[in-house]
């Protein structure tokens, strides 16, 4: 039998939660974003949108600045400032150090900005401590040499080294790629898809003005008026981490489930920010499903490839429960892979609560699901 270190397990985290009136993440031309999905336009919220709004709920769950990361063309003015903080030196001697650590790097200059880095560079708060450790206790000494004797007094490996050990939860969940040095490439542990409807939905706009309140009585007309894209929709979302990946990033097994729990949790409650103040969107998801397996990620939205419909007044969360749940129990059944454990929250009753009881279990609370997916990954 593998050890835990090494045994191959992943998290699905099914998500289906309605919007209101809303435009959580716009294209070029201001829009919400869509995608074509089973032969009909669809509202869409991309990857990305949501993997930032899950690292910023990170902190809403109380997890310390130590255990978080940052990511940021800035590394140099970051460096410098705690290395200032740290010795007292004075800005430009503190920025004179931290360009001498991070030169070996290779990460080449901005076009535009010689002071930042050409990639948006995800580093642990830790880890730009561990950088200034390599100058804290020398700082005199080292300012005392020329930019050549300086320069010498680094290499590489010790700054790779800094960025290699003590990952943050946040990059060691959604990796680092910089393209010109690979060795301080991590792997993501987690995937997140771009949220779709699980129906069609039309783009509407609403036009709107602004009343100058110092006009003139006799003035008429508006002070401004402008045009906002948006559309509502029951979105299917949908989130898997590898835990045996996230483990060897975090070198810590204990660590990895905390982590693997905490991204589950803020995945579940996060939401993009889009037009938040013109729209209030943030609504709770009326289901959330866990699924832990051992053969491979399995994205469940198969399952709403033909458009769901609404029927009458029921809306479309509840037939989209049930086309959850059918979608499962073919997965297990059908094609022989079933999940090793799975869990679920949700907000139905009827028919969508016995169709998501047959194919997920028994509904527990949130909390009580989190606690019990630690459980099952303590095993």
């Amino acid at each position: 039998m593998p050890t835990t270190a090494t045994r191959r397990r992943f998290i699905d985290v099914h998500v289906l939660q309605t919007v209101p009136p809303s435009n959580l993440n716009r294209d070029d031309a201001g829009a919400p974003k869509e995608a074509s999905y089973g032969g009909v336009r669809r509202p869409r919220a991309s990857s990305q949108a949501w993997k930032r709004a899950t690292r910023l709920a990170f902190a809403s769950l109380g997890i310390g600045e130590d255990r978080l990361g940052t990511r940021t063309k800035q590394i140099a003015d970051h460096l410098a400032g705690r290395i200032a903080d740290r010795t007292g030196f004075d800005d430009a001697s503190a920025a004179r150090l931290a360009a001498a650590v991070i030169a070996p790097l290779g990460i080449t200059a901005s076009k535009n900005k010689e002071e930042e880095s050409a990639y948006l560079l995800f580093y642990g708060n830790k880890q730009i401590e561990q950088l200034v450790d390599l100058v804290a206790d020398r700082a005199g000494e080292l300012t005392a040499l020329d930019d050549k004797q300086l320069a010498a007094e680094f290499t590489a490996d010790r700054a790779r080294t800094a960025l290699m050990t003590g990952h943050p939860i946040d990059v060691a969940l959604f990796g680092r790629m910089v393209a010109n040095v690979p060795d301080i490439d991590v792997n993501a542990a987690c995937q997140v898809a771009h949220a779709i409807a699980t129906h069609g939905a039309e783009l509407e706009f609403d036009f709107y003005t602004a009343v100058d309140d110092r006009q003139a009585a006799d003035s008429k007309g508006a002070g401004m008026m402008g045009r906002i894209g948006f559309n509502s929709a029951t979105l299917y979302r949908y989130g898997a981490v590898s835990l045996h990946q996230l483990e060897a990033n975090l070198s810590d097994p204990a660590a990895a489930v905390r982590a693997a729990t905490a991204f589950v949790s803020a995945f579940v409650r996060s939401m993009p920010t889009g037009y938040g103040n013109s729209f209030a969107h943030r609504t709770m998801p009326q289901l959330v499903a866990l699924a832990i397996r051992d053969d491979q990620p399995v994205n469940l939205v198969t399952a709403f490839e033909k458009p769901v419909t609404a029927y009458g007044a029921t809306g479309y969360a509840a037939p989209s429960a049930k086309a959850l749940a059918t979608e499962q129990h073919t997965i297990a059944t059908t094609w022989g892979a079933p999940a090793l454990w799975t869990g679920v929250t949700h907000a139905f009753t009827d028919d969508a609560a016995k169709a998501l009881d047959g194919a997920f279990g028994e509904a527990l609370t949130f909390p009580g699901m989190l606690d019990a997916l630690a459980t099952e990954l303590t095993r």
